[in-house]
């Protein structure tokens, strides 16, 4: 349980961390002057933007809120996806194609991991929204005569603006 409340507690320091780790990165492995104009244009704003999103659509699932922790899915799919990115910092000359389109593609699967967890928890709190009916209180006599309900007929009685 420790790794899901870690991994939740993680998600939003990584939409900083991660986009910096690219930038550092390459500075480290000094990738080119080509790779840094991707880096600051792509690279960088993509992972920021695709961090804040996947993390705000996981924490908006109920039992995330409720538990404070990511679902074991959850760690599987950021897990592999923050491998990936963590590993396109490096910036390997053989690797790097390969690694690029293994983390786009995990991105967009988490993308719909995650809307389908949100859609599966929606759909099974069997929400919408639900109307009480309470019994009609006649405003003169107070709460003390009230008059039945009848299904689907709504009365609304107002107070004449003569009577004070």
């Amino acid at each position: 349980m420790w790794l899901r409340s870690a991994f939740y507690r993680w998600l939003f320091p990584a939409a900083v961390v991660l986009p910096l780790w690219l930038l550092i990165g390459w500075v480290v492995t000094g990738a080119g002057g080509w790779a840094l104009l991707w880096v600051l244009f792509i690279a960088v704003p993509s992972v920021f933007v695709g961090q804040i999103v996947l993390t705000l659509l996981q924490r908006a699932r109920p039992s995330a809120r409720e538990t404070r922790m990511a679902s074991w899915w959850d760690v599987l799919g950021f897990g592999v996806w923050h491998a990936l990115t963590i590993a396109i910092g490096f910036y390997p000359q053989t690797w790097f194609p390969l690694l690029l389109a293994g983390a786009i593609a995990v991105a967009i699967g988490l993308f719909w991991l995650q809307l389908w967890q949100l859609w599966s928890e929606a759909r099974t709190a069997g929400g919408g929204i639900r109307f009480m009916r309470a019994p009609m209180v006649d405003a003169e006599s107070g709460p003390s005569r009230a008059t039945p309900v009848v299904d689907d007929v709504f009365v609304i009685k107002e107070k004449p603006t003569s009577e004070h």
